[in-house]
């Protein structure tokens, strides 16, 4: 039985790493298999890229150049991690993915949403998670959230960077709202944790079903 691929998405400081742990111990007591990875990263050379991009300074890296190095990493990781594990029948869980591209680079750096789509298309070849955890908060939460840590390339943005990005984020919720979840990620840890429950019961039972199709 082919595996289920599970994304989480979101601003910085919304909390995606708690609510990764979460999503893997429920799915994992379900009886699945579950694989946790994350872009860019996942792999030897898709760790490097991360490094790369993470530790430039502020506009040293073109929007073109980060959107590439994304692609890349992209392309490595789904060749080398996803698609294998997937077709082991592995549950793969991924702290972003493709999303969080149109969001930052498309949406903060106004990168061509066409040309992402063509990169996307090319890429993934119709590849795309099965769901999607969106953590929503205003930027404001979430900077806060992290003011108090050294930040890096993308942490380091201004607010008005992460409304652009969450707009694209929303835009992206409500135009595929099978696929992407919006979580309040504002709420208390125990509100965040029964609304992903809500969402993680719901795709099970389909995901079963369709199995037993």
């Amino acid at each position: 039985m082919k595996g289920a691929f599970i994304t989480i998405e979101g601003l910085e400081g919304v909390g995606k790493s708690t609510c990764i742990s979460f999503v893997k111990e429920f799915i994992a007591n379900e009886g699945h298999k579950v694989i946790i990875t994350r872009e860019p990263g996942g792999t030897l050379l898709g760790e490097k890229i991360r490094k790369l991009i993470l530790e430039s300074k502020a506009g040293t890296l073109s929007a073109e150049t980060e959107t590439m190095l994304m692609f890349a990493a992209r392309a490595h990781h789904l060749n080398l991690v996803i698609l294998p594990a997937l077709q082991n029948g592995s549950w793969v869980i991924s702290d972003r993915f493709t999303d969080a591209t149109f969001a930052y680079q498309g949406g903060g750096r106004n990168v061509s949403m066409d040309w992402l789509d063509s990169l996307q298309n090319y890429i993934q070849n119709g590849l795309e998670p099965d769901l999607t955890l969106l953590l929503d908060a205003p930027p404001k939460i979430g900077l806060n959230r992290i003011s108090n840590r050294d930040l890096d390339y993308f942490e380091d943005e201004s607010e008005s960077f992460y409304k652009k990005v969450r707009n694209i984020y929303l835009d992206l919720a409500k135009n595929q709202k099978n696929r992407i979840k919006i979580i309040d990620a504002s709420a208390s840890i125990k509100s965040v944790n029964l609304q992903i429950i809500t969402v993680l019961k719901q795709f099970i039972a389909q995901y079963k079903q369709l199995s037993n199709d």
